[in-house]
């Protein structure tokens, strides 16, 4: 453990942005597996509804500096693939 104060407080901090990076991740993942389910039901209107959701937030991830740009791109593109299996 840390003695100097603002050590301290950066492993608080730390510890925050680990959560809310996680928490990010996670929610990309599971709006990824919604739209596969929906594309599997071929359910159009409800994949392009989460499509622009799921675009949205890995937009967001990209610019907060979870994802890495050419992360976000690759998604981007999977989640395009997967609309147009429609």
């Amino acid at each position: 453990m840390a003695n100097i104060k603002q050590q301290k407080k950066r492993i608080r901090l730390a510890e925050r942005q680990r959560l809310r990076n996680r928490h990010a991740k996670s929610t990309i993942k599971t709006l990824f597996k919604k739209l596969d389910a929906t594309v599997e039901a071929k359910d159009a209107e409800g994949a392009k509804t989460l499509a622009t959701t799921l675009t949205r937030r890995i937009d967001q991830a990209a610019a907060k500096g979870i994802l890495h740009k050419n992360n976000a791109a690759h998604k981007k593109r999977r989640l395009a693939r997967s609309l147009a299996r429609l």
